[in-house]
């Protein structure tokens, strides 16, 4: 009943940059927070970065600096914007964004996933 679709990984030269998109879809009530996390080969799914609904934001060490989270409550979009792109950058972005939905007698919050988009950095 609710979908996230991530759109603009790719290829990318290391110094350089890439902005993703997450646009979440279906029978929302509301969004609260929302978030980027990343999976390389071999690795755990790791968070990236985070931002609530009045916009507060939380990113990993290794992002800090170079990554910045963004959201439009009106589009129930989410983007990051990747600065001096690391080769370890490289993995697949899952887009996460916890929604409030109505069930048969009561709504409920839940975690939804998109399906991801792979970044790879590299000369």
């Amino acid at each position: 009943q609710v979908q996230l679709v991530e759109s603009g990984g790719g290829l990318v030269q290391p110094g350089g940059s890439l902005r993703l998109s997450c646009a979440a879809s279906g029978s929302i009530i509301s969004i609260n927070d929302m978030g980027w996390y990343r999976q390389a080969p071999g690795k755990e799914r790791e968070l990236v970065a985070a931002i609530v609904s009045g916009g507060t934001t939380n990113y990993a060490d290794s992002v800090k600096g170079r990554f910045t989270i963004s959201r439009d409550n009106a589009k129930n979009t989410v983007y990051v914007q990747m600065n001096s792109l690391k080769p370890e950058d490289t993995a697949v972005y899952y887009c996460k964004a916890n929604a409030v939905v109505a069930g048969p007698t009561y709504h409920y919050s839940m975690d939804y996933w998109g399906q991801g988009t792979l970044v790879t950095v590299s000369p």
